[in-house]
């Protein structure tokens, strides 16, 4: 006789889990963020400051648009169609086109204070971050070889972030606004990756660690096994004669 189809391992219903790539928005999304920042810098060369800033603006609209029509993440685009506005915005009242970077400089700035502030308080954010998203709980934080790797990715981050302030930062002050742009994207997305790594590092050596720990540790008693322990236990004590008055 055959084994029944209902017998058989289902593998079909697992969907594959998305890469790295693909969670920061793929091809797409590494051409989507830095194309405002190319046309800003092209039509400023040549058009002048003013029409660079429209057509940054405009190239943001564009791909914000393009997401809609095509039902891809809205998110992505909707972050990136601000960040253009606000940059747009900050050069358009400085006069200069180096002024289109300075939002994205001093946030950087922030963004490692943060991080880094998470280390010194023992929250470090990369832990913070994926255990809230997953709904793990703080079991982490109690683990020490847990903290230690959350604490090295958040640091991994922390150092992505000041790189980022401390070149761009440089190339503002000197006035190189065309190495600034070049500067914004190469040290956008593939940095980003390289602290992403670090960060999925941390995840799986913590969760192996939390796993071994649980897989040693003895089952908890039930209310029924502790209630019929304690009565083994006092049925077996010898009893006490009282004493003679």
């Amino acid at each position: 006789m055959t084994e029944p189809a209902g017998g058989e391992e289902k593998t079909d219903d697992k969907k594959p889990q998305p890469t790295l790539l693909e969670q920061m928005g793929g091809l797409s999304g590494l051409f989507y963020s830095s194309l405002p920042v190319i046309v800003f810098v092209i039509a400023n060369a040549i058009f002048g400051l003013t029409v660079g800033i429209w057509a940054a603006v405009g190239s943001a609209v564009a791909i914000t648009v393009l997401r809609i029509v095509r039902k891809e993440p809205l998110q992505p685009a909707i972050s990136g169609f601000f960040g253009v506005a606000i940059a747009a915005f900050i050069a358009y009242r400085t006069g200069s086109a180096k002024g289109f970077f300075l939002f994205g400089i001093w946030t950087s700035l922030v963004y490692c204070g943060v991080f880094v502030l998470s280390i010194v308080v023992r929250w470090p954010l990369a832990g913070v971050v994926w255990n809230a998203l997953n709904g793990n709980g703080h079991a982490w934080r109690k683990d020490k070889k847990s903290l230690i790797s959350y604490s090295i990715a958040t640091a991994a981050m922390a150092l992505i972030f000041g790189a980022r302030f401390v070149v761009q930062r440089w190339l503002y002050d000197e006035d190189y606004t065309g190495w600034l742009a070049f500067a914004k994207i190469a040290m956008g997305y593939p940095l980003y990756a390289l602290g992403l790594l670090t960060v999925v590092w941390a995840v799986r050596r913590s969760e192996k660690h939390l796993k071994a720990q649980a897989e040693e540790a003895p089952p908890e008693e039930t209310d029924e096994e502790i209630e019929a322990r304690l009565r083994e236990k006092y049925a077996q004590a010898p009893a006490v004669d009282n004493p003679r008055i």
